[in-house]
């Protein structure tokens, strides 16, 4: 009997699981494992973080199958060795073949202060908390979100239509959507401008306390302060010796696998790619990484074409939001909907 683990039932995982499982053969077994009982969609916690969507909406069920085993824990390591997974509170999970899709966690770019007294998104556990912290927060508290990228956008936009009440703002180092096209920085930035969410550019934080931010010798006040300013992969891949890439993602082959240990896979925020992570690129390796290992079950060898990523979409709340379409921007109505589209289609997808 052949064991294949999957190690995180995000985008990338989940789409390893449902792909294999439409061949498996009867002598494989697949194991998901999960700290959670159920899928979330990560792309969608800004949402949950704002209080306009509840956790049921984000939720994905795991897939029932004969032939899969669900394991629920918090993978402590894993030996390339034995070859065998590490789970708390439970015997070591043997392997076969092993992907992991473990996703990411905040970077706090060794700023003092960072992680005690600020929140985040970067998963299910810290977005409740997130949650709660912002809609316990007393009328005409001030909000500060620290990262002027997609996701501390999409918090700050969803935020005002959840708590028209409070004082956002939005700290960054150089500017907002400094990724994205000029266009799209002025349409984004006008959309604050008109819903009286502050911006504020060329931020240097030095350290953070408890209700203040350091911008060097400024004081920011902050009831709470929402971490979205830059992500690294989770600290068990931190860990792993295994050649990295700049941002700390391990090196893999063209069929995602780590070059020194064969049917070892890496998708998903813990990769390096030409592209940033997101859920979009995780799917996609994860549907390449199903068809190596279906193919080796069958001893054959394939050549993956290079993966090719439709665009980006963001939301400004629920009746805007913006995007990019190659290379052509999208803004307004249009893209919000798209957005929608894309979140029904991976909701039917993986439940």
């Amino acid at each position: 009997m052949s064991t294949v683990v999957i190690l995180g039932g995000g985008y990338g995982g989940l789409t390893v699981v449902h792909e294999l499982l439409d061949r498996v053969p009867s002598d494989v077994r697949i194991v998901l494992v999960d700290r959670n009982p159920f899928g979330a969609l990560k792309t969608e916690f800004y949402a949950l973080a704002a209080g306009t969507s509840s956790e049921v909406d984000i939720r994905v069920s795991f897939p029932s199958h004969p032939q899969l085993d669900i394991v629920y824990g918090e993978v402590l390591s894993v030996s390339f060795e034995d070859r065998t997974v590490q789970i708390a509170d439970r015997d070591p999970l043997p392997f076969d073949s092993l992907v992991i899709a473990l996703g990411c966690t905040d970077n706090y770019h060794g700023i003092p202060g960072a992680s005690e007294y600020s929140t985040g998104v970067q998963t299910l556990s810290a977005t409740r908390r997130t949650y709660q912290l912002l809609n316990d927060t007393k009328p005409y508290g001030q909000i500060n979100i620290v990262g002027g990228g997609l996701s501390g956008v999409e918090v700050a936009s969803e935020l005002r239509e959840s708590r028209p009440d409070l004082n956002i703002r939005i700290l960054d180092r150089s500017s907002l959507m400094s990724a994205f096209p000029g266009k799209l920085q002025k349409f984004v930035a006008s959309w604050f401008q008109e819903h009286d969410v502050e911006l504020r550019s060329q931020i240097h934080i030095t350290k953070l306390e408890e209700g203040v931010i350091y911008n060097g010798s400024e004081e920011i006040p902050s009831d709470v302060t929402v971490w979205t300013a830059g992500i690294q992969p989770v600290e068990l891949v931190q860990k792993m010796s295994f050649p990295k890439d700049k941002q700390g993602r391990l090196i893999v082959n063209e069929w995602h696998e780590l070059p020194d240990v064969r049917n070892v896979f890496v998708i998903g925020d813990c990769s390096s790619q030409p592209f940033s992570p997101s859920g979009q690129l995780a799917q996609a390796q994860g549907h390449q990484v199903a068809q190596v290992i279906a193919a080796r079950w069958n001893n054959k060898e394939i050549s993956l074409p290079r993966i090719r990523l439709k665009g980006t979409l963001g939301s400004l709340g629920k009746k805007s939001g913006f995007g990019l379409m190659g290379s052509t921007p999208i803004m307004g109505r249009i893209p919000r909907m798209l957005k929608s589209g894309v979140l029904w289609k991976s909701r039917r997808h993986f439940g």
